[in-house]
């Protein structure tokens, strides 16, 4: 089966979504508001016709599936008018900011049998991936704790806080890890360049296991960091999307046994291994998974309840962050 795909937004990221799309399906259908995209993506995509509006899109009765690549305000409306109008939909990050928005997103596309994927990429990349993998098989004995650091000096946005900006990479990557729904999670920040838009986010995670995250998020800072600790009983291990050939580190360090004279604890240091990881795209695995759901090719409603898992967090996060 050929999916036949129409993509709302051509911007910076959209431009990676309509390439990936136009070589994994038939790219139908293309829109976007700002000038001189028409003529750009037309000339790119020959097959390709361009819509004024979504509403002109939607009326395709050939039309199988909608990207959205818009503003993030606009996610919930244009989903919900897509799913409304039967059409599956890729919508990127995140796909409605309040826990009540994505609900109602996950009954319409339950209601339909519909696909509605949010554009978690992390969740595709190898590296993630293999980390899934460690902490499943119990290679790193049992999990205590998580934390990420997402840090650069810019983009410096005027809209859109570090914690929705940034964090909603970190925390898909830490719920899929963990696999549950935090009990509580706080956050602090401070807007130290723009009133009301937080450049530095400090977030805490407790999940009903007892298991913690962290989450350090900032435009402000003097490195470049895209790191994810996992700390187990046996094992810990890092992914560093930094680096290029050392996407995961595994360190045979843990906690060992208490001395009994001070109550103080030995650890214990052995080898460190560095995993073989594969280098494909992950904006294309992640491409062809939702094609591969429209086509009837895994748990359509997973990749929709595993969207509302990180809206609930972040609308709980935001709730901590505005004094809630």
């Amino acid at each position: 089966m050929t999916v036949r795909i129409g993509q709302a937004g051509l911007g910076e990221w959209g431009k990676n979504l309509a390439r990936n799309f136009a070589d994994l399906a038939e790219l139908t259908w293309l829109s976007d508001p700002a000038d001189g995209k028409a003529a750009e993506f037309t000339a790119r995509y020959p097959q390709a016709r361009w819509a004024g509006s979504l509403d002109e899109m939607l009326e395709d009765p050939a039309l199988d599936a909608v990207v959205l690549a818009t503003p993030v305000p606009t996610h919930h409306e244009l989903a919900k008018q897509a799913l409304e109008a039967g059409k599956h939909v890729f919508v990127e990050k995140p796909p409605a900011m309040t826990t009540e928005q994505i609900d109602e997103l996950v009954a319409i596309a339950q209601a339909r049998d519909l696909v509605l994927m949010p554009g978690h990429l992390l969740l595709y990349h190898p590296g993630v991936l293999k980390l899934k993998e460690l902490i499943d098989d119990g290679a790193l004995g049992e999990v205590l704790m998580v934390y990420g650091n997402r840090q650069n000096l810019g983009v410096i946005r005027q809209h859109e806080n570090a914690l929705w900006s940034l964090g909603v990479h970190d925390l898909s990557v830490i719920l899929y890890l963990l696999d549950e729904d935090p009990s509580e999670a706080v956050a602090n920040g401070q807007s130290l360049l723009k009133t009301g838009v937080e450049d530095v986010v400090f977030c805490y995670l407790r999940f009903p296991s007892g298991r913690i995250a962290h989450m350090h998020l900032s435009w402000l800072d003097p490195h470049k960091k895209r790191e994810m600790t996992v700390v187990g009983t046996e094992k810990m291990a890092v992914f560093d999307d930094m680096e290029l050939d050392r996407k995961v580190t595994v360190y045979e360090k843990a906690p060992w046994k208490p001395v009994n004279t001070y109550g103080e604890w030995q650890t214990r240091t052995g080898d460190i291994h560095i995993p073989k990881i594969a280098t494909d795209e992950p904006l294309k695995l992640e491409c062809r998974h939702f094609l591969a759901l429209i086509e009837g090719d895994g748990d359509r409603g997973q990749v929709a309840r595993d969207g509302a898992r990180v809206v609930r967090a972040l609308d709980m996060l935001t709730s901590s962050l505005n004094g809630g």
